[in-house]
């Protein structure tokens, strides 16, 4: 085992959580930033930007699933069915819950019991219906006024 008075090292075997996420949101803010100037900008409408555009949409819920941990952390019994512990069950349970929010399948395994949480889940919702419906009519705008030069 590694250990030293440092916060981010590893010690004992268990991560710190909080440097963890926020290493992951850190990450997909920075990715998403990125992308999202390629996809947006003029010009043509090409596979690339469509494929952008796609990982755009999935960095929303990786965000997504760092508050959710960051929330889960910080706010004793804000969701049932997701248990914020150290092991590998935590990453799948809060991206799932993420993606299951993002497309709005809502299955119910997971009960958002904090309003915190819940805030969390509706913000992710309405973003996962607006940013396609967005992102396609800035598409076809793009295309439209590339075809008309």
């Amino acid at each position: 085992m590694l250990s030293c008075s440092c916060c981010v090292c590893i010690t004992h075997g268990k991560y710190n959580l909080y440097v963890l996420a926020a290493a992951w949101l850190a990450i997909a803010v920075t990715l998403g930033v990125v992308v999202a100037q390629a996809v947006f900008r003029r010009g043509r409408v090409t596979y690339h930007r469509i494929i952008g555009a796609i990982l755009l949409y999935l960095l929303i819920a990786v965000v997504f699933g760092t508050l959710f941990t960051f929330a889960g952390l910080s706010l004793p019994d804000a969701f049932k069915g997701i248990a914020f512990e150290d092991n590998p069950a935590l990453a799948n349970s809060v991206f799932y819950l993420s993606f299951v929010t993002l497309t709005s399948t809502g299955y119910g395994d997971i009960v958002l019991v904090h309003p915190i949480a819940r805030s969390l889940c509706n913000i992710e919702s309405v973003i996962g219906q607006l940013y396609p419906a967005t992102l396609l009519a800035r598409l076809v705008t793009l295309e439209l006024r590339q075809r008309s030069y």
